[in-house]
């Protein structure tokens, strides 16, 4: 259930982008120098929290500062990557008791409108597909920054976050105190403009 979540997480960050049009530039979210993060926090029974990640995923945004309304994004997540560093929690957590990743492999973000709500401030919406059920999401997000980094390339960094109810994504987790029933996704990225 967390992974999933966690999954979607990280998919709706890619999607922090905005739509672009002919003059949007493409990025690819640099998840190989680990400036790239799908996190997850969930209560654990009331009591304290649970935090996790998703280690590896794919994506990409289509950015134009001149028209930030415009932009799209889009990301692919491994859910069997997901990691709480409990490693008979993780198995748990991936099993057909929540996110049955051997049923359901990949949890995916596609954006599907992006509107400004301030300066390097907007709400990214999109589809957000986990545990073979998809619902539109709604995540805050923020421009970090953009600019040259010393090797040439040029960069551009959001992060945004959102609450995921598990049973929209046919997760059961009634046996379960409330608390355990929303988790908080946040995803972190930079992205290499190509």
């Amino acid at each position: 259930m967390y992974k999933k979540t966690a999954l979607t997480a990280a998919l709706a960050a890619a999607a922090l982008v905005p739509l672009s049009q002919a003059q949007a530039a493409n990025y690819v979210i640099d998840t190989e120098g680990q400036h790239a993060f799908v996190q997850f926090k969930i209560s654990h029974l009331g009591f304290s929290y649970i935090l996790g990640s998703f280690e590896e995923f794919t994506g990409g945004f289509s950015y134009d500062p001149e028209n930030p309304d415009a932009s799209s994004a889009s990301v692919e997540v491994d859910v069997s990557s997901l990691t709480t560093n409990h490693a008979e929690r993780d198995k748990h957590i991936k099993s057909d008791d929540f996110l049955d990743a051997s049923e359901y492999p990949t949890a995916t973000f596609t954006s599907t409108g992006f509107e400004s709500t301030g300066e390097n401030e907007g709400v990214l919406t999109g589809d957000l597909t986990l545990h073979g059920e998809t619902n539109e999401i709604e995540m805050p997000v923020t421009l970090l920054g953009e600019g040259e980094d010393p090797w040439g390339n040029y960069r551009a960094g959001f992060e945004g976050s959102t609450t995921l109810t598990l049973a929209d994504y046919g997760i059961d987790m009634s046996s379960f105190p409330e608390p355990m029933h929303e988790l908080e996704l946040y995803v972190t990225f930079e992205g290499i403009r190509q």
